[in-house]
């Protein structure tokens, strides 16, 4: 009987330092990633080129151009407008494809009154098999803008029709839902300008909702009311303006977020395409990763913090929770479809670096929470947990994500200066906090469902708000 009841003990004993181990590596690792973001985004901002220069470069023959594919499947609300901000960017030379994947509302009917479309015959390079194309259009005022109009084939149908579809030596995927700042294909341009390794490049993508949004331009940076969305603020930049520039920096950046990426259209052709997966902006990075180093490429992946792409992010809980639910499926379905580069050295730090962090932090993160929280509860109720460890527990966990936050908040703030007013970044920093209470652990066991839900490939319905004005 002692000896079951010491068995037991040391049972719980061993439960609570696993679990204090996981915690202090998961929010160890982020904390160093934190720091080490702010410490180069002060150096780089200190030696980035200034914009007056930048802008000299439009008259550059030098900067290779740019074809921007827009894939939109029922995107009628927001559409015209992401298409509108993309004809005002400043670049030498550029096209818009919009590719319409058999959207059933009024998509093609918006574009077509948007910009007076009208039918050509624009042949199409079959590069990679797609779905059947009904229709391509061109706009009698912007002739920059092209309209493919096709059955429905999912989006890495619709991106591989894009593909098809290109005149340029580059290719800058964004999504339907979003506003490019007018400078930013021209930063991104400047970096394969100056690196002739660069084969991929991801700027920073933020929040569009509390903005005000005037001739499809940002005009002020706002924090939203809501404070579903304000956290979500918090989590995009402790995951671009800390995760990312870190990875970027360690030769370990594994994806390029689908909203904003260019890159060099040759080898994206090279490697077949989009593979039709749930997490194609991932998959295509990895598979990148792989082709260059069994071909013995010389290259890079960058991410670029300062080219900002603007996108709305869900302002209702399940609209969320089928978003998160997405990308958990597409994080596992690329570790796995690419597993061959898990700790693989031939792959260099991508392989050793990045791809255990993905698994280990982002792929097991959600299902170490759950069994965490599982854990306490149950030994809660059983009056198995040690009190004092359980507070002590709880308020640090809570006191060091809050300080994360914050750090992701004050890095923006002081080193990038995007939202205009201090008393947003504090509003943003007191709502994100609140992310710890209750709407972390809803997430994880979503992510955790969704990690044995990686056979469904289905994307989800997304509401759209319409973009002008000020989004909730």
């Amino acid at each position: 009987m002692i000896l079951t009841f010491l068995s037991i003990g040391n049972t719980l004993l061993c439960f609570q330092v696993l679990i204090l181990l996981a915690f202090l590596i998961i929010n160890g690792s982020y904390t160093y990633i934190t720091f080490f973001a702010f410490r180069h985004l002060r150096e780089s901002s200190d030696a980035a080129p200034d914009l007056d220069r930048l802008l000299a470069l439009t008259r550059s023959a030098n900067l290779r151009p740019i074809t921007i594919v827009i894939p939109a499947y029922n995107e009628q609300v927001t559409l015209v407008e992401t298409v509108r901000a993309a004809t005002q960017i400043n670049y030498p030379r550029y096209e818009i494809v919009v590719v319409n994947d058999g959207s059933t509302d009024d998509t093609l009917q918006s574009l077509k009154e948007a910009f007076h479309l009208v039918l050509i015959d624009r042949p199409e390079q079959k590069i990679i098999e797609t779905e059947e194309v009904r229709a391509v259009y061109v706009s009698e005022r912007l002739p920059q803008i092209w309209v493919i109009d096709k059955v429905n084939g999912g989006k890495a149908d619709a991106l591989n029709c894009g593909l098809n579809y290109s005149r340029y030596p580059l290719f800058c995927a964004i999504d339907a839902d979003s506003i490019l700042d007018p400078d930013a294909l021209l930063r991104m341009g400047h970096q394969f300008l100056i690196e002739r390794n660069l084969i991929a490049a991801g700027g920073s993508v933020r929040v569009l909702n509390g903005c005000v949004v005037e001739g499809s331009r940002i005009k002020k940076i706002r924090s939203p009311r809501s404070i579903l969305t304000n956290i979500q603020i918090v989590e995009y930049l402790r995951g671009f303006m800390a995760g990312r520039v870190t990875l970027g920096e360690y030769e370990s950046l594994l994806i390029i977020s689908g909203a904003f990426g260019i890159f060099r259209k040759d080898l994206i052709l090279a490697i077949g395409g989009y593979r039709k997966t749930v997490g194609e902006d991932m998959d295509v990075v990895l598979r990148l990763h792989r082709y260059c180093v069994e071909q013995d490429i010389k290259y890079k992946v960058y991410f670029i913090p300062e080219p900002v792409c603007w996108t709305q992010v869900p302002s209702d809980f399940p609209s969320l929770l089928r978003q998160r639910n997405r990308w958990q499926r597409a994080l596992v379905d690329s570790i796995w479809h690419n597993r061959t580069m898990l700790f693989n050295p031939k792959y260099g730090r991508a392989g050793t670096l990045g791809m255990p962090f993905f698994l280990f932090i982002e792929l097991f993160g959600p299902l170490i929470e759950f069994v965490g929280y599982l854990g306490f509860v149950l030994f809660f109720i059983f009056h198995m947990l040690n009190p004092l460890f359980a507070l002590l527990f709880f308020t640090i966990s809570i006191l060091w994500g809050m300080w994360l936050n914050a750090a992701a908040v004050l890095l923006d703030n002081f080193v990038l200066h995007k939202y205009e007013s201090l008393s947003d970044s504090y509003r943003i920093a007191i709502l994100g906090s609140l992310e710890y209470l209750g709407y972390r652990q809803v997430l994880a066991v979503e992510r955790l469902i969704a990690t044995f839900q990686v056979s469904q490939t289905h994307w989800g319905h997304a509401d759209r708000k319409t973009i002008p004005g000020r989004t909730p």
